[in-house]
């Protein structure tokens, strides 16, 4: 899969020594957060306006994320409800940017369901594109 030859991420870190554990790798909740994050860009885009998480539907670990890797969030909006979208989220990572070979590589992937609201715990209708 490479998703980086026609489109930009939705969202690009850099990791940092205090996202990981003791052991050098990324902490999976510091990846949770990024992913909520990037699919709650692309849900508010589509909704033209505020949502909120309402499901993860799925959410797999394939590959250790480690300090300094660029870690890259692309999201796809697969499916739009009356109220609610659902995002795919594919995430990949760089590694030794420079040094080695740097191709990314998917670390991680998820499904959400946001809810675009009109204020807090008030849905709204997603507008038609």
């Amino acid at each position: 899969m490479q998703p980086f030859l026609n489109r930009e991420p939705t969202l690009r870190v850099t990791t940092q020594p205090n996202d990981a554990n003791p052991g050098g790798d990324i902490f999976g909740g510091w990846l949770m957060s990024k992913i909520d994050i990037a699919g709650a860009v692309a849900a508010g885009r589509r909704a033209k306006g505020a949502v909120v998480t309402v499901a993860v539907k799925e959410l797999r670990f394939i590959k250790p994320i480690y300090v300094y890797d660029l870690v890259s969030f692309y999201v796809d909006i697969v499916a739009v409800g009356k109220t609610s979208i659902t995002v795919k989220v594919d995430v990949f990572s760089q590694r030794d940017r420079g040094v080695h070979d740097d191709a990314p590589i998917l670390v991680s992937d998820a499904t959400l369901v946001y809810v675009a609201v009109s204020k807090p715990g008030v849905p709204r209708e997603v507008p038609v594109e």
